[in-house]
């Protein structure tokens, strides 16, 4: 695939260096006890100042950014780290770029027993599972249609949620807080990137992205990182209009410490008003895809079944697992 100096930029090497630019960028001096004082050069803080206030000299921090020195001890994360403002999610993030193993992709696998909990999940809970690209592997019926028509076999919608978000215009009116549905896939996927830095799919979408959508590259470069949590979305679909909804997520390990595959539930909760509009949209999707036999999970390719290949992945996961 090629790819513009844009998309290149973005390309997740040497991502501990890019990393701690994007986060120094965002520190206004005044924050951490500086002055900012005449015309600055560079958003945010120096370097000079950052290797002060963390205690370390300021050709090592250098040599940090610029990739060339490795494995910085604990110590040195920790002071980089409170400096920086960093949340839960980016500390871990800082130690993972920080590492020195290298992971190969996670194959994660739909098991039986995971296929069952989302059809039973299906009477009243819209599921779906992601991998680690956010590509949507599994779902019931009700969550593939609360999220676009995933299911449907002309293929409404990408089953990649980056590239649906950013790449067709749908996901506005899907998702009415779609700035924060898009800063949240952007901050996964550099997660992602950061974990698995050598899954050349990985690689190949974000500089898709970076390449076709300026609001992902933007969103990029910002060094967000994010892993998806809990909390309360707002989904719309044409049968039920907005629907404020719970949500959870739900980590499945590929292997013990790493994250294969995520099932997003959602739920009405307490709100009978949400309920009913739930129920309303599972007896549309039962009138249309041939009544309750038709609740099952799905394995797909990550492209609607008649839209454009994706390069052959590295992990794939099979039907008969």
């Amino acid at each position: 695939m090629e790819t513009t100096a844009a998309a290149r930029s973005a390309v997740p090497r040497p991502a501990l260096g890019e990393f701690l630019r994007a986060r120094r960028g965002r520190v206004a001096p005044e924050l951490v006890g500086l002055t900012a004082g005449g015309r600055r050069r560079v958003r945010g803080l120096r370097r000079e100042e950052l290797a002060q206030l963390a205690g370390i000299s300021v050709d090592y921090y250098v040599r940090l950014e610029q990739g060339r020195s490795t494995q910085p001890s604990f110590e040195v994360l920790e002071a980089l780290a409170r400096i920086l403002g960093l949340s839960a999610a980016e500390r871990r993030h800082l130690d993972t770029l920080a590492g020195s193993r290298r992971l190969p992709p996670p194959a994660p696998r739909v098991s039986p027993l995971l296929r069952g909990m989302l059809d039973t999940l299906g009477a009243r809970m819209p599921a779906f599972v992601t991998d680690h690209r956010l590509d949507v592997v599994a779902w019931n019926p009700l969550g593939a249609e609360l999220i676009g028509g995933l299911g449907e076999s002309g293929g409404r919608r990408d089953r990649n949620q980056a590239r649906f978000l950013f790449l067709d215009p749908a996901a506005r009116t899907v998702h009415p807080e779609w700035s924060d549905r898009a800063a949240e896939a952007v901050g996964q996927l550099r997660a992602s990137a950061g974990t698995w830095p050598d899954d050349a799919e990985l690689t190949g979408l974000i500089a898709e992205l970076s390449s076709q959508s300026p609001e992902f590259r933007r969103i990029w470069d910002s060094g967000e990182v994010m892993n998806c949590t809990s909390g309360h979305k707002r989904l719309h679909h044409p049968v039920t209009g907005t629907l404020s909804l719970d949500f959870e997520a739900l980590h499945v390990p590929a292997a013990p410490g790493e994250t294969g595959l995520v099932v997003h539930v959602f739920s009405a909760g307490s709100d009978a008003a949400a309920a009913e509009a739930l129920a309303r949209l599972g007896a549309a999707v039962d009138a249309g895809r041939g009544g309750p036999a038709a609740r099952r999970a799905d394995i797909p390719s990550p492209r609607g079944v008649d839209g454009p290949p994706l390069p052959t992945p590295t992990a794939t996961v099979n039907p008969a697992d």
